[in-house]
């Protein structure tokens, strides 16, 4: 198969640039477990959007410190091109502000979390796997779905931590892709910037890696069988 990772993470930092990239980390996350796929990374964060997807078998959504509420026009064209997809049935997955983005373009509404930041390792429900743990780095949440979806998924305090919408779109709130060295090296970044408490749990939900592999498991499969239940065409995004 062929996904196209659409990397959303507008950070430039030299923190980010110390770590690898999101699409890095979604090839190493999915090529764990489906090591004959073939990824295509366009950073839509720096206005470098695909002039197709022909050929092109599904879409993941990254992560991002970037909120959908912003207006930067890069999350215009980004939110233009969720709704050309979701027309032509086109596999999607998104992770964290790729979930938010897909509700927002799709008909929901993303709101910021009454309980704040939520930072380190979480213990989420998802359909089909049960409890699992899995990392967060949010302060904004899905709070209505969009037309026609259906929650896959729930945390304390995050009743739509994840969403599906027919065969061809799954979302997490939380981030597979992220490591237990990355977090643990985000927390210590953002110490200096984030409530001492905050910075603590985050640290304490440590004591155990989450469970990525799980996830990546369940995403492969996901896209699979929306490529075995849909029928997709070339999408011009020019």
């Amino acid at each position: 198969m062929h996904i196209a990772i659409l990397v959303t993470n507008s950070d430039d930092s030299p923190f980010a640039r110390a770590h690898p990239g999101d699409g890095q980390k979604f090839r190493t996350l999915l090529g764990s477990v489906r090591p004959d796929w073939q990824f295509s990374e366009y950073w839509v964060a720096r206005a470098e959007f695909p002039a197709s997807l022909a050929g092109i078998d599904g879409v993941i959504l990254t992560g991002s410190p970037a909120s959908v509420h912003d207006g930067d026009p890069w999350i215009a064209q980004l939110i233009d091109l969720i709704r050309a997809m979701n027309a032509d049935a086109m596999p999607m997955f998104g992770a964290c502000f790729g979930h938010q983005a897909i509700a927002t373009a799709l008909g929901g509404k993303v709101e910021t979390n009454p309980q704040g930041w939520v930072l380190g390792r979480i213990e989420t429900v998802v359909d089909g796997l049960g409890p699992i743990a899995l990392y967060a780095a949010h302060s904004e949440q899905v709070t209505r779905l969009p037309p026609g979806a259906a929650v896959a998924g729930t945390t304390t305090g995050c009743p739509i931590a994840a969403f599906t919408l027919g065969s061809h779109v799954l979302t997490t709130q939380y981030h597979p892709e992220m490591t237990l060295d990355f977090v643990a090296a985000l927390i210590d970044a953002l110490s200096v910037e984030f409530p001492a408490d905050v910075v603590a749990r985050s640290r304490a939900s440590l004591t155990k890696p989450a469970e990525g592999s799980r996830m990546a498991a369940a995403v492969a499969a996901f896209f699979e069988a929306a490529k075995d239940s849909t029928a997709s065409n070339p999408i011009a995004v020019t």
